[in-house]
């Protein structure tokens, strides 16, 4: 007998506000956020979700929305789902949850969504200090491919997953996570160095009641104010999961989520067609609307079982996974390296943020030298299917980290070659990116000696 279809646990209607929708999304991470749906381990069951913003991106012809979109309601989820067993027993605290990514998809009607660089006085990025304006690039989906109108030449298959999906903290955990963020909020300019290289601000996204939404709990209760004063902001990956953006969590997979609440509250949202590995532009990914088919089992005990805290008690762990069987296959790559030496010269121990971030200004400086606009570059490094590795670790005092970009997904030929790069009707990408003005007063990083090389 053939299985049942998955059972529909948490629809959603495009045209409504994400607290409208027939079951209140949540955009914290609380242990009292009350779970809306109740779902049995082996039942697949389906969920659906708005895109991150809840639809303030629009299909159009601006990036005015990307500069001036409202961070503090990042990120819309939906759920929480309660879980358990066959006998009607839920997960249990030091539970192991296994959740099984059985399909996913964007939604019927709304299959489209855009990759945006954020302005530096409002989110930033990886690299906001080269990149300070607001930016926006639209993605049409042809089945498994996605193409832009703003970034012409390029078609890929989207590796499609959820950004987020985690369990709910206990109160202990949630405690952990808001005094250690405190702490890099308040100290971190002055603590650690690598601030001053990647420029993002802020150091951590503090508890907030400004943008909160707590799903069925009623906005201006006094249960309300109490909880958004202490809920967790979704913007980090943590212990319970939550905003990892791993793009291999796709068909097939399988996450291992440690429990620290009865019932796990499972939650998920973030929906991306496709993402290259750093989503390094923050908005980075293709965002979008879209669906998750997911099939649970509790194992009992397990984070005593198979997790190692790494950390003063038993909650600091993390989770694991299993990479699926199904992702796009490409043969050919071009690499490119990065060492722990920044912009100015200056030498950092063994840094692999600063090897990554050099590696990423080699492979854009490289594509504009094709046609393309730096912003076009960072937005596609950004959202494709691309491989970020730390390469070398032990080699002291320089780190490698190396991007892989796939050369199947231009129309042309991107290789370094004996012959100069003849600019062509094939090269010159006249299209671009939608842009806005910069209008902050932070200093920005210009490469002194690209800019040199490029007026020679």
């Amino acid at each position: 007998m053939a299985p049942p279809t998955p059972r529909l646990v948490v629809p959603i209607e495009l045209k409504k506000k994400p607290w409208e929708q027939k079951l209140p999304l949540h955009n914290r991470w609380h242990p009292h956020i009350p779970y809306v749906a109740e779902v049995n381990t082996g039942e697949v069951f389906r969920i659906e979700m708005v895109d991150w913003t809840g639809g303030a991106i629009k299909d159009d012809n601006s990036a005015m929305d990307i500069k001036l979109v409202d961070l503090s309601i990042t990120h819309y989820l939906s759920g929480p789902i309660r879980i358990v067993d066959s006998d009607g027993i839920a997960a249990k605290p030091g539970d192991l949850l296994a959740v099984e990514i059985c399909n996913l998809g964007p939604l019927a009607g709304d299959e489209w969504g855009y990759t945006g660089i954020f302005d530096r006085e409002n989110g930033g990025g990886f690299l906001t200090d080269h990149f300070p304006s607001a930016a926006k690039a639209i993605w049409y989906f042809e089945g498994i491919y996605a193409h832009s109108p703003q970034i012409p030449g390029v078609r890929f298959p989207g590796l499609t997953h959820p950004g987020i999906i985690g369990t709910a903290p206990s109160m202990e955990l949630l405690n952990i996570w808001n005094e250690r963020e405190r702490l890099v909020e308040e100290n971190g300019v002055k603590s650690l160095k690598l601030c001053e290289v990647l420029h993002s601000r802020p150091l951590a996204n503090l508890p907030s009641t400004k943008g909160c939404h707590l799903g069925k709990i009623p906005k201006g209760t006094v249960e309300w104010e109490k909880i958004a004063k202490e809920a967790a902001r979704t913007i980090p990956g943590r212990e319970n999961g939550g905003n990892c953006d791993i793009k291999n969590l796709s068909r097939g997979s399988k996450i291992y989520l440690p429990v620290f609440v009865e019932g796990a509250n499972l939650s998920t949202g973030d929906m991306h067609f496709s993402q290259g590995d750093g989503e390094i532009s923050f908005c980075g990914a293709i965002e979008m609307s879209g669906f998750l088919e997911l099939k649970c089992e509790i194992i009992r005990g397990g984070m005593r079982e198979y997790l190692t805290p790494m950390g003063p008690t038993p909650l600091h762990v993390n989770p694991i996974f299993e990479i699926g069987p199904v992702e796009p296959r490409f043969s050919e790559w071009l690499v490119f390296e990065g060492i722990s030496v920044d912009e100015s010269g200056r030498q950092h121990f063994l840094d692999a943020s600063v090897a990554y971030k050099r590696a990423t200004l080699n492979a854009i400086d490289y594509l504009s030298k094709f046609g393309y606009s730096k912003e076009q570059a960072y937005i596609l490094l950004s959202c494709c299917p691309c491989e970020g590795r730390i390469s070398g670790i032990v080699d002291s005092p320089n780190a490698c980290a190396t991007l892989a970009i796939p050369t199947a997904i231009f129309d042309q030929d991107i290789r370094p070659k004996s012959s100069k790069v003849q600019l062509g009707p094939r090269l010159v990408k006249t299209p671009d990116v939608f842009k806005c003005t910069y209008d902050g007063n932070l200093p920005t990083t210009v490469n002194l000696s690209a800019a040199f090389h490029d007026s020679n």
